[in-house]
């Protein structure tokens, strides 16, 4: 469980990364953290509000822009968060003097990366804490696929690639199934989610032989739930991910949405793969599942497509031309709101 207070004002590092790929962490907890956001620390932006740089609204939420650990303290951050994911989810050596800076100053540290933070500072100051996340959880046993027995409905977030979108998706689906009065669990499966949501499977830190095993148990925690959304990661045409299998043994999804982003043709950071018809790479994904009639086979039922490099007519045009092309429904979490998706999922 999270050592993170939800009235703990946060400090989002992302020097040198706001406005970019890799600054996806601190994007999602600006987006979605129930925390207070003290400041965002990058500074080449100093004085602006990383909610408009960012072209983020959330209701009533500021978070200015600060250059300096000293800065973000007058601001009164209480947690200093590592808000970059560099590739290969190391931690730079040129961090390093400003994470030192934060915990000698008393701030505590959220570390989604791979490196560990915890045994490089043993001596903390009361209440202090480092929390790294991608720590296999301890207990974990090998998968059963006994989430199949559950009566509820659970879907699996897939993608065409690596940042698509799935978690985003995945969590406003969420919500909108929680105002609606649906009984709905999130199951967090990366350092974003489980930050957000205090709680989670960290997959890309678990050995393979219980990865499956720990989705289920993650899901079955979640088995009073009407709806349970479980957060994709990578995407079975990626030549770098193998998290996607052991999130369909372990969830067993009844149906799947789709996360793709308009006008990609190939992935992100292996261009040589194109993104093949996503009919064919929709019916990849029940075929995976289902494994030749040994468990039941899921449904994609919609289509979550981030029109975020699109204006407001190229963005409709995209939609509209998928959904003809597809005969499912497509919706711009984001730009449309989750509804349709929403729809879909408890259509079928």
């Amino acid at each position: 469980m999270s050592p993170l207070r939800p009235d703990q004002p946060l400090a989002i590092y992302m020097e040198g990364a706001l406005g970019e790929r890799p600054g996806k962490m601190g994007y999602g907890v600006l987006r979605y953290s129930p925390n207070p956001i003290a400041c965002v620390i990058d500074s080449r932006f100093v004085g602006q509000d990383a909610y408009d740089l960012c072209k983020i609204h959330r209701e009533g939420r500021r978070a200015p822009i600060v250059g300096t650990v000293t800065e973000a303290l007058g601001r009164g951050a209480e947690v200093f968060l590592l808000g970059i994911a560099p590739g290969g989810g190391s931690i730079p050596q040129e961090w390093f003097p400003t994470i030192d800076e934060a915990i000698r100053r008393g701030l505590s540290v959220v570390n989604g990366l791979h490196d560990r933070l915890s045994p490089k500072y043993p001596n903390l100051g009361p209440g202090q804490f480092v929390w790294d996340i991608r720590i296999e959880p301890e207990g974990l046993e090998v998968g059963t696929a006994a989430a199949r027995e559950l009566a509820n409905r659970r879907v699996l977030m897939v993608g065409t690639d690596m940042a698509v979108g799935k978690m985003t998706a995945g969590l406003e689906i969420d919500r909108e199934a929680r105002e609606r009065g649906i009984r709905s669990g999130f199951v967090a499966t990366g350092q974003i989610g489980i930050t957000i949501t205090g709680r989670g499977v960290p997959l890309d830190a678990i050995r393979l032989d219980f990865a499956s095993g720990a989705i289920e148990r993650e899901v079955i925690s979640h088995g009073d739930a009407e709806l349970i959304v479980v957060e994709g990661q990578g995407s079975l045409i990626h030549p770098a991910s193998s998290a996607t299998l052991p999130l369909i043994r372990g969830s067993c999804p009844t149906h799947f949405v789709l996360c793709h982003r308009a006008g990609m043709e190939s992935l992100i950071r292996v261009p040589w793969v194109r993104v093949p018809s996503l009919r064919a790479l929709a019916r990849l994904f029940e075929d995976v599942a289902e494994a030749a009639g040994t468990y039941a086979r899921p449904k994609c039922c919609a289509i979550a497509l981030d029109t975020s490099s699109l204006d407001s007519e190229g963005a409709e045009r995209a939609k509209a031309d998928l959904e003809t092309e597809l005969g499912l429904p497509v919706a711009d979490p984001i730009r449309d709101g989750p509804s349709r998706l929403l729809d879909a999922i408890l259509r079928d």
